[in-house]
């Protein structure tokens, strides 16, 4: 418990300490958490909201490498830490590292500072009317939900504690289907408070969530992250639902969704999954070579991938291509989108509906130039068509793939490259985090 109590009143990023001016000249430089929990003000609201939005992209590096590298879609080089080419393919995990520590109160703390806010909304007397309160709340449920998850896709069987508003006095940990249903009910909330929120938010909203920058159309956010929930519960009606309320399309772009935004300007982040090309074994990202071999002739999807000018080996692995699905240090990275969704689309029907399973797997090989599906129709092969399907389109975005492997029990699919390495299906509870 000492880890979450530590990491949730620490709660404020360097986003609060961006000067700003505001009408009746409040200062927003250092808010505290009594001023925001006690009554919280529209300017505190406003600033509150954009660290919440800041401070949900803090260490998603370290968790997307980590899992992604558990999945075996890539290898992290870094010579100075060997735990990436170490732990992570030995499955002899530390439960007081950063992999396991870092992701985990970075998550936590984001969702304290949710709960903060919250409170000082039912607090406020600064004259929110109905309609902005239920926009707030929906707003902030649904961000709680996305980071809840983060935490129990790290932690799945190990469950987590979804009860954290009080740091003297945290809730058990639930299982992870336990936690599953929380957090449904979160998102549940999230749509009903929207559905009563008018036609704006009372906050900024960056520009990654241009599609979705009023509450109305949030909604379609909340219904594709509740699809995703509604798949890893097994629930393919419910998720069929949920997903024709949502933002698919399926004549649409593929890449249309929300996403993570990165600059360079004031106290903003680079986009930490960016590295150069023909990086060097400091620090690498370099794809897994079953990403390369195991491909179908002809996916374009291949072009996430660059070939190095030289091979680059570190702790007995040789890799000839660089991961480079990002572009730039201030490209964005999607919390969900549209080629995600048509591939839950696709699992949600795929026993009750196999031919319109069929088809949403079609739309996705087309767009990666590849023929229609010639396969079978019968679940475990669909089920198959859709993980492969799933593993070259989300390559390297969430670490999908291990997850994806481990809904379906596959994890002894992955790749072994060195005797003594393994695989392994969840990250430790961290070391101070008691139960």
């Amino acid at each position: 418990m000492k880890i979450l109590r530590t990491f949730l009143i620490i709660v404020f990023s360097s986003i609060f300490m961006i000067s700003c001016d505001v009408e009746d000249g409040e200062n927003l430089n250092g808010p505290t958490t009594s001023s925001i929990a006690e009554d919280l003000s529209r300017a505190e609201l406003i600033q509150t909201m954009a660290g919440v939005l800041s401070d949900m992209r803090d260490r998603l590096g370290t968790q997307i490498d980590a899992q992604a590298v558990a999945g075996r879609e890539y290898w992290r080089f870094q010579s100075s830490d060997p735990r990436w080419t170490a732990d992570l393919l030995t499955g002899t995990l530390d439960n007081n590292t950063f992999y396991t520590t870092a992701p985990y109160a970075s998550r936590y703390a984001t969702i304290k500072n949710i709960n903060l806010l919250l409170e000082g909304l039912s607090n406020s007397t600064a004259g929110f009317t109905d309609e902005e309160a239920a926009a707030t709340r929906g707003f902030a449920n649904a961000i709680k939900a996305h980071e809840l998850l983060m935490v129990l896709n790290l932690q799945y069987q190990n469950g987590i504690r979804t009860d954290v508003a009080d740091p003297d006095n945290l809730g058990a940990f639930e299982s992870y289907d336990q936690a599953l249903t929380t957090i449904m009910g979160l998102l549940t909330s999230s749509l009903t408070d929207l559905a009563n929120g008018g036609n704006s938010f009372p906050f900024a909203i960056p520009s990654g969530f241009d599609l979705v920058n009023e509450p109305s159309s949030f909604m379609t956010f909340v219904n594709a992250l509740a699809a995703r929930v509604e798949v890893y519960r097994g629930d393919y009606n419910a998720a069929n639902s949920f997903l024709q309320d949502s933002f698919m399309s399926m004549g649409g772009d593929l890449n249309t969704g929300v996403n993570m935004t990165f600059s360079l300007t004031g106290a903003d982040i680079a986009n930490p999954l960016f590295f150069a090309l023909n990086s060097t074994g400091a620090n690498a990202r370099i794809a897994h070579p079953s990403f390369i071999t195991d491909a179908e002739v002809g996916d374009t999807r291949l072009n996430k991938v660059v070939l190095r000018d030289q091979p680059l080996t570190q702790s007995n692995l040789t890799g000839e291509y660089d991961v480079f699905i990002y572009d730039s240090n201030v490209a964005s990275v999607p919390i969900i989108r549209n080629e995600e969704l048509i591939l839950l689309y696709a699992e949600a029907n795929h026993i009750s509906n196999p031919t319109e399973a069929v088809n949403a797997i079609n739309v996705i090989r087309n767009a990666a130039g590849l023929p229609n599906y010639s396969g079978g129709n019968t679940a475990a092969e669909l089920v198959d068509e859709i993980l492969n399907q799933r593993r070259y389109s989300l390559f390297a975005e969430g670490g999908h793939r291990w997850i994806d492997l481990r809904r379906f029990d596959r994890l002894g699919d992955l790749p072994i490259d060195r005797a003594g390495d393994a695989t392994f299906s969840q990250f430790p509870i961290p070391a101070n985090e008691n139960q």
